[in-house]
């Protein structure tokens, strides 16, 4: 029935996307130029002036195009796990007797796509830019998906020209991973456009040259921007000279275009629109393989799951219930009959023979006798519902297909005694909606929302969501989870500087958490996309992210 449902959606969509394709005059590359054609998920382009919106998608699209950070991911395998390495760092240390501080070198040479360095006087700009409220470049509205990213970070102190010092705010072996995050823009450009900016007061001047930047902006990646069109289209073009000289881009210009229907996204592909599309319609599937158009896919470090509120009065407090259900979902069946076999089930945020998987005692999986016992311990049964609302979005950044899965597990959990009311709002307000709690009256009384999430490191898989300090507004643990012995955990493995010791309170920390059921787990995304023939030297990494500069396009 669900399969059905989206089939019809697909026809409507498809005429939609077609007539928005011929409106916006899609390039098709002209004589030696060749252009890569994106169909992104997002409903609008992710956010330019430095640190994306939009989750992971922005990052993916926005952020590791034209920007770098001071360490990345190696996105060169297929086959192994994607690792940090450095980026517009070389090295790193911790300080031996004071571990709140660590020393970065920086990368010589690297110079910011408007001309200007890049060195220690720019990362300490960035840091500033979401961390110092009297920063003449301070600004909130890049803070939230950033500081949330980094909580312990506190400052940044130029040593000499190449050398920066970091600050945390207590020992946190996690700093370098959640740097990652942290891009830098460029400062020179930045305060040409703050000079000319028009504004009653420095902040007006300031929030004018951030909206000038994200226009125009500079960062050092492998990519610059050469025209932006909100809600449209963002161009990009080849940074001839990129610091890595291996991952200057193949292609000339990289066009990236939301789309947030999977089955308009499809249609595009079909019909040539787009090159490359984010997440086909999985009805889809057999349609694109037979038409010789390319599918890649690859487990991620990413999970599909339901994050419960429990604050008090919510139906999720009683673990049997949170229990109930995990084992109520079919994700066999959900894999197979929906998502033409493009997910892995879930038994956690870490599957058998990750290092931090852990050895949990409650085991996830499709028993529906089971569950509906649980129910029944709990006080519910056939004439006994309990009523829950899970407030979703209708498309985005690792959601998959958010509306048809929803769909599958209302129906799934009726059979358990939950009555499942969906609120279905727009993706990036859901994201903005994560970050403010279950507390906040922008949940609607939601005591459970979907915002799938990346499992790379530490604090993005579990610390945001388990550790009490990280309820709202500081970071993601929207549910207000508040459990002493994950605190000592997280506390225990950020204080912890040898990776293996690390790992094992790592594991110990998802052990515990899976056995307390404090998320409904269903899946682990593998990132499909679909691509013309055209399209080689793509490479689909263990990640979240991918790296566009290998790719090519024959004629």
């Amino acid at each position: 029935m669900l399969i059905e449902k989206s089939g019809k959606r697909r026809a409507a969509a498809a005429v939609a996307m077609l007539a928005i394709a011929a409106m916006a005059g899609l390039p098709r590359g002209a004589g030696a130029e060749t252009i890569l054609r994106i169909g992104m998920t997002a409903a609008d382009i992710p956010r330019t002036l430095g640190q994306p919106d939009q989750g992971f998608e922005g990052n993916r699209f926005t952020g590791l195009t034209m920007y770098d950070a001071l360490t990345m991911w190696d996105l060169s395998s297929a086959d192994k796990p994607s690792v940090m390495i450095p980026g517009l760092a070389t090295e790193w240390a911790v300080d031996a007797t004071d571990k709140t501080k660590w020393v970065f070198k920086l990368r010589p040479g690297v110079t910011f796509h408007d001309g200007s360095p890049f060195n220690a006087d720019a990362v300490v700009w960035n840091v500033d830019k979401v961390l110092r409220q009297d920063a003449p470049q301070f600004d909130p509205s890049q803070v939230g998906v950033t500081a949330s990213r980094m909580p312990t970070l506190a400052s940044a102190r130029k040593i000499d020209d190449l050398t920066v010092e970091l600050t945390t705010t207590e020992p946190d072996s996690f700093l370098p991973i959640n740097l990652t995050n942290l891009f830098m823009a460029s400062p020179a450009k930045w305060q040409k456009l703050f000079d000319v900016a028009q504004g009653a007061d420095a902040k007006a001047k300031s929030q004018a040259a951030w909206a000038a930047f994200a226009r125009d902006a500079s960062g050092t990646g492998p990519w610059k921007m050469s025209s932006f069109t909100p809600r449209e289209r963002l161009e990009l073009v080849r940074n001839e000279n990129y610091w890595d000289k291996a991952r200057i881009p193949k292609v000339d210009k990289m066009l990236l275009l939301p789309m947030p229907e999977a089955n308009a996204r499809t249609a595009a592909l079909l019909s040539g629109q787009v090159d490359w599309i984010e997440a086909p319609a999985p009805d889809a599937v057999a349609e694109i393989k037979q038409r010789g158009f390319k599918i890649y896919s690859n487990e991620e470090p990413h999970v599909w799951p339901w994050q419960f509120s429990r604050v008090e009065g919510s139906p999720w407090n009683d673990i049997r219930v949170r229990k109930a259900a995990n084992l109520c979902v079919d994700r066999e069946g959900l894999k197979d009959g929906l998502l033409a076999g493009l997910m892995v089930p879930a038994t956690g945020t870490f599957e058998p023979g990750h290092p931090w998987r852990g050895k949990p005692t409650f085991e996830i999986k499709y028993d529906k006798a089971a569950a509906q016992k649980l129910m029944q311990e709990a006080g519910y049964g056939p004439n006994k519902r309990l009523s829950v609302k899970v407030q979703t979005s209708a498309s985005g950044s690792g959601q998959m297909m958010p509306l048809p899965m929803n769909e599958y597990l209302q129906q799934a959990l009726a059979e358990c005694y939950f009555d499942v009311q969906l609120d279905v709002i727009e993706w990036n307000t859901l994201f903005t909606n994560w970050r403010r709690g279950a507390k906040d009256p922008s949940a609607n009384g939601a005591n459970a929302t979907n915002v799938t999430y990346a499992a790379m490191d530490p604090f993005f898989a579990m610390v945001r969501f388990l550790q009490s300090g990280m309820a709202p507004p500081v970071s993601n643990n929207w549910g207000y989870i508040n459990n002493p012995q994950f605190d000592a955990l997280v506390k225990k493995a950020r204080q912890t500087f040898d990776p293996a010791k690390r790992d094992e309170a790592l594991a110990e920390l998802h052990a515990a958490s899976v056995d307390d059921a404090d998320f409904l787990y269903v899946a682990h995304d593998v990132g499909p996309r679909a691509m013309s023939p055209k399209i080689k030297g793509f490479v689909q990494p263990k990640s979240w992210f991918v790296d566009f500069s290998p790719v090519s396009m024959t004629p």
